[in-house]
């Protein structure tokens, strides 16, 4: 929540700063607004990818968003990844296990000095998703994963992503993000799920293509 509070701080100084600029030159008896008189609309696609750790493994999500950009400044869309973390062998089971699943959601993106060639944005994804404990057999090539038990949680994700303009319709983002969600509870005798297996820090790589 700290990150939250934090970047929206952040991002309420920045628009004030740069509604200023913009307003300078503009017809004094205008109305002043945070986000100035720039009414552009735009959009983008992205592909995500992140690492972090679940239950102690390595872990890798992958994830796509869409959104609307208004004024240059504020991104508005739906957000879907999917996550796995390694494998390991169960003794017991003669079972390789891991965990997979998936999440996604509404999510809000101030940006803060759009138009500089690097500058940044402060996602915010609130949603819920699904997660599960997968076997396949001792075999470590075969991926033919059977579900043995999953839950369902809710998701905030509060993240900042350093983004540099590559090209009018090309960002390249690099990114820190929190992932809370509510207690899973996986009831699985050959996996003991913690409750906040999925609370942690996660990083990665963003690729958006659109209108800016």
């Amino acid at each position: 929540m700290k990150t939250l509070i934090t970047s929206l701080i952040i991002l309420s100084f920045s628009m004030g700063v740069q509604a200023q600029h913009e307003n300078e030159n503009s017809d004094p008896n205008q109305m002043k607004t945070l986000m100035g008189h720039n009414n552009a609309v735009g959009g983008y696609g992205a592909i995500t990818m992140q690492y972090s750790r679940i239950d102690d493994r390595d872990a890798f999500t992958f994830g796509a968003r869409g959104a609307v950009v208004m004024g240059h400044m504020v991104g508005i869309g739906l957000s879907i990844n999917g996550f796995f973390n390694d494998r390991h062998y169960d003794p017991i089971s003669q079972t390789n296990l891991h965990l997979s699943g998936g999440y996604g959601g509404f999510f809000f993106e101030p940006v803060v000095l759009p138009n500089y060639p690097v500058h940044v944005s402060f996602p915010i994804l609130i949603g819920g998703g699904g997660i599960g404990v997968n076997s396949s057999d001792k075999d470590k090539w075969n991926y033919d994963f059977n579900s043995e038990a999953s839950d369902a949680f809710m998701i905030i994700q509060p993240g900042i992503e350093v983004e540099l303009n590559i090209t009018n319709f090309f960002r390249f983002c690099v990114g820190g993000y929190y992932r809370y969600t509510t207690d899973v509870q996986i009831d699985n005798p050959d996996y003991n799920v913690p409750a906040g297996v999925l609370r942690g820090w996660t990083g990665g790589v963003t690729f958006k293509f659109g209108r800016f």
